[in-house]
């Protein structure tokens, strides 16, 4: 019997990094909404977060405010949640998405892998074209960096 290997390269985004913070802390602030709302989203952005129903089938609903004022509702379902794990959630508004982020204990540290699958190649492009979603990515990583420095030496 042969296999067949789905191919999803061309149609995905990845941000994989080693974070200086116990996953406690990294669990703590992507699944509390007060501590998510400082720092999600790319820079210059700030949150309104609406609802987060932190279970599969729960709802994540979002206002993410842009700097030039324009404000992007934006509806999220939670598909898989397993504490201090993993984190899949299914984006509808805006542009279309499943993101995984996936969260492994390394001593005090946390390694995180975060996935965002589009639908085909072509759509991820004109994603990254009308929302800027690869340098969105960047800037969102890098901002739950910056969040999580400010508790390495106070704990939380």
């Amino acid at each position: 019997m042969q296999s067949v290997k789905s191919n999803t390269e061309e149609r995905e985004l990845i941000f994989s990094r080693l974070l200086d913070a116990p996953i406690k802390l990294v669990w703590k602030v992507w699944t509390n909404p007060d501590h998510l709302a400082l720092w999600w989203g790319p820079d210059g952005f700030t949150n309104t977060i609406k609802k987060m129903d932190l279970k599969p089938g729960g709802e994540w609903n979002l206002i993410m405010h842009g700097p030039d004022g324009t404000d992007y509702n934006i509806r999220c379902v939670f598909r898989e949640i397993v504490p201090e794990k993993k984190i899949t959630y299914e984006q509808f508004t805006n542009f279309k998405c499943i993101a995984t982020i996936r969260f492994e204990s390394r001593g005090d540290k946390t390694f995180i892998h975060w996935h965002m699958l589009f639908e085909s190649k072509e759509y991820l492009i004109q994603t990254a074209k009308a929302f800027g979603v690869v340098t969105g990515l960047q800037q969102n990583a890098e901002r739950l960096v910056h969040y999580l420095s400010q508790f390495v030496d106070n704990q939380f």
